[in-house]
């Protein structure tokens, strides 16, 4: 019986061998011109002694010309077959890495999440280092076949000047490899260690920097540095292992290879004494001996590399083989904008049911926030929807029979948190460039303010995580994204939280202008927005307890009262 693992290829050798055969002719164009590199450079003690047995020997000027016109050709050979071969490898090289890293982006882009335990650090290291690594494969077989071909060219030209010096090439060539596959298996297992620790790493620093204001505001940055330290310092010495590694391997490689053509060279000094080969033979031999340590440690270099390749290919399909969360039906809305939640159990959600209807403006006010964060979870299909009972409805059809792209279009939920991108201010409220309310949404959020601030305008330059925005700017600027978006169905969570009172009241009675006529649910505990909304649903210990306006809610429920009461 055929073991999974026979049946079907490691993803990470998959990974290797894709980007092998989409790159065959840039590699068979970089083999040749490596080869021939590495031929001219084999190819130059042997002219050297063959001038030594000839040229000199007869002492011809015309034979002396001939020799170093030949010299010439050799040189500028290999001056050429370098410069291009290496230009041909390391343009393959560049574009497969850039492939991988669109792709692992592309990945953590799609609508739908892959079911990954990667942080958003973890999966940076993977489409830089490892991506990058990757694609070293491109380069790494053409070199070792140039390696090879230089070392059998050397064994060749030995053997004919005495099959003892080749066969002495051929034996102490593969004695090294052998050695040395030992430490390359090493190298990589602990490469892939040292790739997952220093994106550990990676991960806890974009925690950190998420979450600096809190820890600063109540004091825990000293233990989150403590927390950075212990798993930088893991990562540090897992570094230094396979820096250790690495040299050892480096250093057994090259005493090995100088072990070889000290041999060499012996071995055809002992030959020339006894008269068994020729001084130009002998020019000759010491010539190889000395150039093949060179084609003899990039040789045996590779195998580090192919494994390092492997490695990080390997924790590439990590992110490229992983399933996706959930598999979306292939349905479209129909027309209409009504949103149903019927019976959800999810978190601390507990057989809510409610309905909007289209066009309708309604205030949800949580008692828990929890409840307000699962909730919102749930609609922005965050969580699949298979993952909790009951069913939610969009314009009549169930979540869970509708394409994720279709969903996106046609119901947009805007988080507390609401992400800032570096670039523009214009850039963040319209990434695509298409909207055509952005005046609108720019006057409805109340960004007025900070767009007059600077001469720029929407063009004002913005920092990675809006760095240099105020809490209050940055959750506006997410409105504005929002409200510029014009989807049928938007739901907001928290939008005002870092605003000013006056401010919200504004806000308040700008998004319900602007959104009047389209379906919008807003979570919060704001007494702005729930004066707004056309109805509000107070939703208690996961259920909805109560049902009317703001207004009569406030005259008639005490705990609604001391909820929302600023």
């Amino acid at each position: 019986m055929t073991t999974p693992d026979t049946q079907r290829p490691r993803p990470g050798s998959d990974i290797l061998r894709t980007a092998l055969r989409r790159n065959i002719g840039a590699m068979t164009w970089g083999t040749l011109l490596m080869g021939l590199y590495q031929a001219g450079e084999t190819a130059f003690p042997i002219a050297l002694g063959l001038i030594v047995e000839h040229a000199l020997r007869e002492r011809s000027p015309g034979a002396l010309a001939l020799s170093i016109a030949s010299l010439a050709v050799i040189i500028t050979t290999v001056s050429l077959s370098w410069r291009f071969g290496m230009r041909v490898l390391q343009k393959a090289n560049t574009t497969e890495a850039h492939r991988w890293r669109v792709r692992v982006a592309e990945c953590g882009l799609q609508p739908v999440a892959r079911d990954v335990d990667l942080k958003s650090g973890e999966v940076l290291t993977i489409a830089t280092e490892d991506a990058d690594q990757t694609a070293d494969i491109i380069e790494v077989v053409p070199l070792l076949i140039s390696s090879l071909v230089a070392v059998l060219v050397a064994a060749v030209a030995l053997g004919l000047a005495d099959v003892r010096l080749g066969l002495l090439v051929i034996v102490g060539t593969v004695a090294i490899l052998s050695t040395l596959s030992v430490l390359s298996k090493r190298i990589g297992a602990g490469t892939q260690e040292q790739q997952a620790r220093v994106a550990r790493a990676g991960a806890k620093v974009a925690d950190l920097i998420i979450g600096l204001r809190p820890l600063h505001g109540f004091g825990g940055n000293h233990a989150a540095f403590r927390s950075y330290r212990k798993v930088s310092t893991e990562a540090k010495q897992q570094a230094i292992t396979v820096a250790k590694v690495n040299g050892v391997y480096a250093g057994t490689a090259l005493a090995l290879n100088a072990v070889l053509a000290a041999a060499v060279t012996l071995t055809a000094g002992w030959l020339a004494f006894g008269g068994q080969i020729t001084i130009g033979e002998l020019v000759m031999a010491v010539g190889l001996a000395q150039f093949i340590m060179e084609p003899l440690k990039l040789f045996s270099e590779m195998p580090k590399y192919v494994m390092m390749a492997r490695a990080s290919a390997e924790r590439m399909a990590l992110v490229l083989t992983a399933p996706p969360v959930t598999t979306p039906g292939p349905g479209q809305p129909t027309a209409g904008a009504e949103l149903e939640i019927d019976c959800v159990r999810h978190g601390s959600l507990r057989r809510l049911k409610l309905r909007v209807s289209a066009g309708e403006f309604v205030a949800i006010a949580a008692y828990q926030p929890r409840a307000a964060a699962d909730l919102a979870s749930v609609l922005a299909v965050n969580v699949p929807p298979h993952a909790y009972e009951g069913v939610v409805r969009v314009g009549g059809q169930e979540l869970a029979d509708l394409s994720i792209e279709a969903v996106r279009e046609h119901l947009l939920v805007n988080p507390y948190d609401g992400e800032i991108f570096a670039g523009t201010l214009r850039t963040n409220i319209d990434p695509s460039g298409t909207s055509r309310s952005v005046p609108e949404a720019v006057e409805a959020s109340m960004l007025t303010d900070v767009v007059a601030l600077h001469r720029e305008g929407l063009d004002h330059a913005v920092r990675d995580r809006g760095a240099n925005l105020s809490g209050g700017q940055r959750q506006r600027l997410s409105l504005a994204r929002a409200l510029a978006a014009d989807t049928d169905i938007l739901v907001l969570h928290d939008p005002t939280t870092a605003v000013d009172a006056v401010t919200e009241q504004l806000i308040a009675r700008n998004v319900a202008k602007l959104r009047r006529g389209r379906t919008t649910v807003v979570l919060t505990s704001s007494p702005a927005l729930l004066d707004a909304a056309d109805r509000v649903l107070v939703l208690d210990e996961g259920v909805i307890t109560a049902e009317d306006t703001h207004r009569n809610l406030l005259a008639t429920d005490e705990a609604y009262c001391a909820a929302v009461a600023r």
